[in-house]
Protein backbone atom coordinates (compact mmCIF):
# COMPACT_ATOMS: atom_id res chain seq x y z
CA UNK A 1 0.00 0.00 0.00
CA UNK A 2 1.59 3.79 -0.80
CA UNK A 3 0.09 6.43 1.52
CA UNK A 4 0.30 10.37 0.60
CA UNK A 5 0.66 12.59 3.76
CA UNK A 6 -1.59 15.67 2.86
CA UNK A 7 0.06 17.76 5.24
CA UNK A 8 2.91 17.56 7.96
CA UNK A 9 4.77 20.68 9.41
CA UNK A 10 8.04 19.01 8.47
CA UNK A 11 9.66 22.73 8.78
CA UNK A 12 8.65 22.24 13.11
CA UNK A 13 11.64 22.05 14.21
CA UNK A 14 10.94 18.82 16.09
CA UNK A 15 10.57 17.24 12.86
CA UNK A 16 13.14 19.47 11.24
CA UNK A 17 16.27 18.57 13.65
CA UNK A 18 16.22 14.46 12.21
CA UNK A 19 14.24 15.08 8.56
CA UNK A 20 16.38 12.26 7.43
CA UNK A 21 15.25 9.68 9.65
CA UNK A 22 11.75 11.00 9.80
CA UNK A 23 11.60 10.47 5.95
CA UNK A 24 13.20 7.31 6.26
CA UNK A 25 10.62 5.76 8.87
CA UNK A 26 7.70 7.58 6.72
CA UNK A 27 9.06 5.33 3.20
CA UNK A 28 9.48 2.18 5.51
CA UNK A 29 5.83 2.64 6.62
CA UNK A 30 5.04 2.81 3.25
CA UNK A 31 4.18 7.00 3.16
CA UNK A 32 5.53 7.63 -0.32
CA UNK A 33 4.61 11.19 -0.57
CA UNK A 34 3.86 14.19 1.87
CA UNK A 35 2.96 17.43 1.26
CA UNK A 36 4.86 20.60 3.57
CA UNK A 37 2.73 23.10 4.79
CA UNK A 38 3.60 26.81 4.72
CA UNK A 39 2.17 29.09 7.73
CA UNK A 40 4.05 32.09 6.65
CA UNK A 41 6.75 33.84 4.30
CA UNK A 42 9.61 32.08 5.95
CA UNK A 43 8.21 28.72 6.55
CA UNK A 44 7.29 28.65 2.88
CA UNK A 45 10.57 29.32 1.87
CA UNK A 46 11.89 26.71 4.36
CA UNK A 47 9.17 23.87 2.82
CA UNK A 48 10.43 24.99 -0.79
CA UNK A 49 14.25 24.42 0.40
CA UNK A 50 13.17 20.83 1.84
CA UNK A 51 11.41 20.43 -1.61
CA UNK A 52 14.84 20.62 -3.34
CA UNK A 53 16.27 18.51 -0.99
CA UNK A 54 13.46 15.82 -1.19
CA UNK A 55 11.82 16.10 -4.93
CA UNK A 56 10.87 13.13 -4.87
CA UNK A 57 9.23 12.87 -1.82
CA UNK A 58 7.60 16.59 -0.90
CA UNK A 59 5.43 18.65 -2.38
CA UNK A 60 4.46 22.09 -0.44
CA UNK A 61 2.44 24.88 -0.14
CA UNK A 62 3.04 28.50 0.62
CA UNK A 63 0.86 31.03 2.21
CA UNK A 64 0.09 32.65 5.46
CA UNK A 65 -2.07 30.82 8.93
CA UNK A 66 -4.46 32.70 10.35
CA UNK A 67 -2.15 33.33 13.67
CA UNK A 68 0.45 34.30 11.32
CA UNK A 69 -1.83 37.02 9.64
CA UNK A 70 -1.00 40.20 11.34
CA UNK A 71 3.16 39.55 11.00
CA UNK A 72 2.32 39.39 7.29
CA UNK A 73 4.85 41.87 5.69
CA UNK A 74 3.10 44.71 3.71
CA UNK A 75 3.74 42.98 1.03
CA UNK A 76 3.17 39.03 1.49
CA UNK A 77 1.02 38.97 -1.70
CA UNK A 78 3.87 39.80 -3.78
CA UNK A 79 5.83 37.36 -2.34
CA UNK A 80 3.48 34.72 -2.37
CA UNK A 81 3.33 35.49 -5.99
CA UNK A 82 7.08 34.80 -6.38
CA UNK A 83 7.13 31.54 -4.40
CA UNK A 84 4.07 30.13 -6.10
CA UNK A 85 6.38 29.95 -9.28
CA UNK A 86 8.27 27.08 -7.65
CA UNK A 87 7.91 24.10 -9.36
CA UNK A 88 6.81 22.02 -5.56
CA UNK A 89 4.22 24.65 -4.71
CA UNK A 90 0.96 23.05 -5.49
CA UNK A 91 -1.97 25.30 -3.32
CA UNK A 92 -1.97 28.65 -1.45
CA UNK A 93 -2.33 28.26 2.28
CA UNK A 94 -2.46 27.24 4.90
CA UNK A 95 -4.81 30.75 5.33
CA UNK A 96 -8.02 30.54 6.68
CA UNK A 97 -9.64 32.08 9.48
CA UNK A 98 -9.22 31.16 13.23
CA UNK A 99 -11.73 33.19 15.54
CA UNK A 100 -10.91 30.50 18.08
CA UNK A 101 -7.78 32.08 19.59
CA UNK A 102 -7.51 35.31 18.12
CA UNK A 103 -3.72 35.50 17.57
CA UNK A 104 -4.42 38.24 15.00
CA UNK A 105 -7.30 40.36 15.08
CA UNK A 106 -10.06 39.38 12.94
CA UNK A 107 -10.32 42.41 10.26
CA UNK A 108 -6.62 41.65 10.25
CA UNK A 109 -7.70 37.72 8.93
CA UNK A 110 -10.03 38.46 6.78
CA UNK A 111 -8.43 40.82 4.82
CA UNK A 112 -5.37 38.34 4.67
CA UNK A 113 -7.42 35.48 3.85
CA UNK A 114 -9.25 37.06 1.11
CA UNK A 115 -6.02 38.38 -0.11
CA UNK A 116 -4.83 34.88 -0.61
CA UNK A 117 -7.98 33.61 -2.20
CA UNK A 118 -7.78 36.15 -5.08
CA UNK A 119 -4.60 34.54 -5.47
CA UNK A 120 -5.46 31.43 -6.01
CA UNK A 121 -7.93 32.38 -7.97
CA UNK A 122 -5.22 34.12 -10.36
CA UNK A 123 -2.95 31.52 -10.41
CA UNK A 124 -5.55 28.56 -10.56
CA UNK A 125 -4.02 26.80 -7.73
CA UNK A 126 -6.01 25.03 -5.01
CA UNK A 127 -6.07 26.72 -1.65
CA UNK A 128 -4.84 25.07 1.23
CA UNK A 129 -7.54 25.98 4.45
CA UNK A 130 -7.58 26.27 7.68
CA UNK A 131 -10.27 27.04 10.02
CA UNK A 132 -11.53 27.43 13.62
CA UNK A 133 -15.11 28.76 15.20
CA UNK A 134 -15.29 30.79 11.90
CA UNK A 135 -17.42 28.55 9.58
CA UNK A 136 -19.65 30.70 8.61
CA UNK A 137 -17.63 33.84 8.18
CA UNK A 138 -15.19 31.26 5.95
CA UNK A 139 -17.87 29.52 3.87
CA UNK A 140 -19.29 33.05 2.48
CA UNK A 141 -15.87 34.03 1.56
CA UNK A 142 -15.29 30.54 0.01
CA UNK A 143 -18.72 30.61 -1.72
CA UNK A 144 -17.39 34.46 -3.54
CA UNK A 145 -14.47 32.53 -5.16
CA UNK A 146 -16.07 29.34 -5.40
CA UNK A 147 -16.50 29.10 -9.12
CA UNK A 148 -12.38 30.41 -9.58
CA UNK A 149 -10.67 28.25 -7.37
CA UNK A 150 -9.90 24.87 -8.85
CA UNK A 151 -9.94 22.58 -5.59
CA UNK A 152 -10.42 23.49 -1.65
CA UNK A 153 -9.09 21.71 0.96
CA UNK A 154 -10.30 21.73 4.64
CA UNK A 155 -7.14 20.79 6.17
CA UNK A 156 -7.43 18.92 9.51
CA UNK A 157 -11.10 19.09 9.86
CA UNK A 158 -12.52 18.29 13.15
CA UNK A 159 -15.99 18.99 13.61
CA UNK A 160 -19.18 16.72 13.25
CA UNK A 161 -22.06 16.17 10.67
CA UNK A 162 -23.33 19.56 10.87
CA UNK A 163 -19.97 21.30 10.45
CA UNK A 164 -19.07 18.98 7.25
CA UNK A 165 -22.40 19.72 5.55
CA UNK A 166 -21.46 23.27 4.37
CA UNK A 167 -18.30 22.43 3.66
CA UNK A 168 -19.28 19.26 1.19
CA UNK A 169 -21.75 21.55 -0.19
CA UNK A 170 -18.89 23.81 -1.37
CA UNK A 171 -17.05 21.20 -3.11
CA UNK A 172 -14.43 20.83 -1.06
CA UNK A 173 -12.05 18.01 0.04
CA UNK A 174 -11.84 16.92 3.50
CA UNK A 175 -8.41 16.62 5.35
CA UNK A 176 -8.88 13.56 8.40
CA UNK A 177 -5.99 13.41 10.86
CA UNK A 178 -5.40 11.85 14.31
CA UNK A 179 -8.09 13.86 15.93
CA UNK A 180 -10.53 11.15 14.93
CA UNK A 181 -8.41 8.27 16.70
CA UNK A 182 -8.81 10.75 20.05
CA UNK A 183 -11.48 8.88 22.64
CA UNK A 184 -11.69 12.18 24.44
CA UNK A 185 -12.74 15.07 21.59
CA UNK A 186 -12.80 12.80 18.55
CA UNK A 187 -16.41 11.08 19.04
CA UNK A 188 -18.09 13.82 16.61
CA UNK A 189 -15.58 13.54 14.01
CA UNK A 190 -15.74 9.57 14.12
CA UNK A 191 -19.84 9.63 13.49
CA UNK A 192 -18.81 12.14 10.42
CA UNK A 193 -16.12 10.52 8.19
CA UNK A 194 -19.04 8.25 6.87
CA UNK A 195 -20.49 10.87 5.47
CA UNK A 196 -17.27 12.16 3.46
CA UNK A 197 -17.54 10.86 0.01
CA UNK A 198 -14.19 8.57 -0.60
CA UNK A 199 -13.30 10.64 -3.65
CA UNK A 200 -13.40 13.45 -1.27
CA UNK A 201 -11.08 12.23 1.34
CA UNK A 202 -7.56 13.22 2.12
CA UNK A 203 -5.24 11.88 4.86
CA UNK A 204 -2.78 13.90 7.06
CA UNK A 205 -0.65 13.48 10.01
CA UNK A 206 0.01 17.41 10.96
CA UNK A 207 2.82 15.86 12.44
CA UNK A 208 4.41 16.67 14.82
CA UNK A 209 0.78 17.75 16.25
CA UNK A 210 -2.57 15.82 16.99
CA UNK A 211 -0.73 12.15 17.02
CA UNK A 212 -3.10 9.23 16.98
CA UNK A 213 -3.99 8.38 20.63
CA UNK A 214 -5.03 4.54 19.73
CA UNK A 215 -1.35 3.64 19.01
CA UNK A 216 0.26 1.21 21.32
CA UNK A 217 2.74 2.03 22.93
CA UNK A 218 1.90 5.79 23.00
CA UNK A 219 3.50 7.92 20.49
CA UNK A 220 5.88 10.45 22.29
CA UNK A 221 5.94 12.60 19.13
CA UNK A 222 3.98 12.30 15.79
CA UNK A 223 5.59 12.20 12.46
CA UNK A 224 4.16 10.96 9.25
CA UNK A 225 5.01 7.20 9.49
CA UNK A 226 2.20 7.27 11.76
CA UNK A 227 -0.85 7.95 8.80
CA UNK A 228 -0.95 4.26 8.37
CA UNK A 229 -2.71 3.71 11.55
CA UNK A 230 -4.75 6.39 11.13
CA UNK A 231 -5.79 5.04 7.58
CA UNK A 232 -6.29 1.70 9.46
CA UNK A 233 -9.00 3.36 12.37
CA UNK A 234 -10.96 5.27 9.80
CA UNK A 235 -11.35 2.54 7.40
CA UNK A 236 -12.77 0.31 10.44
CA UNK A 237 -15.41 3.43 11.34
CA UNK A 238 -16.13 3.04 7.41
CA UNK A 239 -16.24 -0.48 7.18
CA UNK A 240 -14.03 -0.41 4.60
CA UNK A 241 -10.52 -2.17 3.40
CA UNK A 242 -7.78 -0.85 4.61
CA UNK A 243 -6.07 -0.86 1.43
CA UNK A 244 -9.24 0.74 -0.59
CA UNK A 245 -8.62 3.83 1.64
CA UNK A 246 -4.92 3.94 0.93
CA UNK A 247 -5.42 3.44 -2.68
CA UNK A 248 -8.32 5.78 -2.77
CA UNK A 249 -6.47 8.78 -0.12
CA UNK A 250 -3.60 8.37 -2.32
CA UNK A 251 -5.37 9.03 -5.91
CA UNK A 252 -7.39 12.01 -4.24
CA UNK A 253 -4.03 13.44 -2.94
CA UNK A 254 -2.44 13.09 -6.37
CA UNK A 255 -5.45 14.35 -8.35
CA UNK A 256 -5.94 17.74 -6.20
CA UNK A 257 -2.42 18.23 -5.94
CA UNK A 258 -1.76 17.65 -9.60
CA UNK A 259 -0.50 21.12 -11.75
Amino acid sequence: MRWFDSGVNLTNGKLLRDVDAVLRRAGEAGVEKMLVIGTNIAESRAALELCEQYPQQLLATVGIHPHDAADAPADFIEQLTLLAQHPSVVAIGECGLDFNRNYSPQPIQLRVFEAQLQLAAQLSLPVYLHERDAQQEQCELLARYQSTIPKMLAHCFTGGKKELAPYLELGCYIGITGWLCDERRGHDLQRAVVDIPLERLLLETDAPFLAPRHVRPRIKQNEPCYLPAIGGFLAQLRHQEVSQIAAQTWQNSVSFFAK
